[in-house]
């Protein structure tokens, strides 16, 4: 590490700018909260409609112009299996010329410390669990999203390469499944635990004796609420430099069936579940390998359960304004 780079890592200037892309969305939003609950003064955000990051030239121009110091990629066009399975050229092409603009301009500008947010979709459908970052490449990809793993993995070798090529203290940090306020709960785009939120609680308000979910329900997953994911974050920026991307999640997982059964305690469904096996299943199980992130000192602070009645309370709540 260059005497240049240990001056970066460390508290970071409350009053220097910070550039959050995509803070209208689940991850985004969440490190908007965090970061103005630490004191930052000087955080820049634009909406879709103020600066179209798929638009190379205005991208660059904004992110020259502001010279952030700090600059978190959070933008990303995202969905869940359904989603990611219809439209796969979607998800890659938009994604790839969000982060190829954002990190090409952040190189012009050079900004000291980004952030690049993966998913863990970029690891082998059957990676040795718990996967550890070392599995990247090692095999083939889950096919219902192997597309935007693919403009994920382009976005972590991107930032390897900055590294390497222009000596910046660049890093990724690749979250597990992640969930909580401001999710996306929409039947088609919606990822694990808002769409099982979402029918269960119209179950519940129907009166439907049963709800049907997809798969056999013996997958597992990890789940991260997004606010740990934002403490995480910020973290890393002051505590951690290194080559290798970085996994955060909590080393814990659930079968969905379990997940399933949680969310209906929490919406107080008291009817039957029932598992549709023609519908796919994924990856039979995804939990990380989260030693780096333990080893440079965070830990997660938000329980399964805790969050998961946090998440219908905030859904109950914001049932009409919630991307749905």
């Amino acid at each position: 590490m260059s005497s240049e780079t240990e001056a970066l890592i460390g508290f970071l200037d409350r009053a220097s700018p910070v550039y959050i892309a995509g803070h209208r969305g689940l991850v985004g939003s969440a490190l908007l909260r965090r970061f103005r609950a630490e004191g930052f003064t000087n955080i820049l955000v634009r909406s879709h409609g103020e600066l179209d990051l798929t638009d190379r030239a205005a991208t660059f121009d904004f992110v020259v112009e502001s010279r952030p110091h700090v600059l978190i990629d959070a933008a990303a066009r995202v969905g869940g299996i359904m989603a990611n399975n219809t439209y796969p050229v979607d998800f890659l092409s938009e994604n790839l010329r969000i982060q190829v603009n954002l990190l090409d301009a952040a190189v012009a500008a050079r900004v000291p410390r980004l952030l690049f947010l993966g998913s863990s979709c970029i690891y082998p459908k059957f990676a040795p669990q718990p996967i550890k970052e070392s599995a990247l490449l090692t095999g083939p990809l889950e096919p219902t999203n192997d597309a935007y793993a693919i403009a994920k993995i382009a976005g972590i070798l991107h930032v390897q390469a900055v590294r390497r090529q222009h000596g910046l203290a660049w890093m990724s940090a690749m979250p597990t499944n992640l969930y909580g306020p401001g999710d996306n709960f929409s039947p088609a785009g919606s990822h694990l635990l808002p769409a099982i939120i979402r029918r269960y609680e119209e179950a519940k308000a129907s009166g439907a004796p049963e709800v049907t979910n997809w798969g056999t329900g013996t997958p597992r997953r990890e789940l991260l609420h997004v606010d740990d994911l934002a403490s995480a974050c910020l973290y890393l920026l002051e505590h951690f430099d290194g080559p290798t991307h970085v996994n955060v999640g909590t080393g814990i997982d659930h079968t969905i069936c379990e997940i399933a059964d949680m969310v209906a305690e929490a919406v107080g469904y008291t009817g039957e579940t029932r598992w549709d096996a023609t519908r796919p299943d994924g990856t039979p199980r995804k939990l990380l390998d989260v030693s780096v992130l333990r080893q440079a000192g965070w830990l997660p602070q938000i329980a399964l359960r805790d969050g998961i009645e946090a998440t219908v309370a905030w859904y109950r709540a914001n049932t009409a304004a919630a991307r749905k």
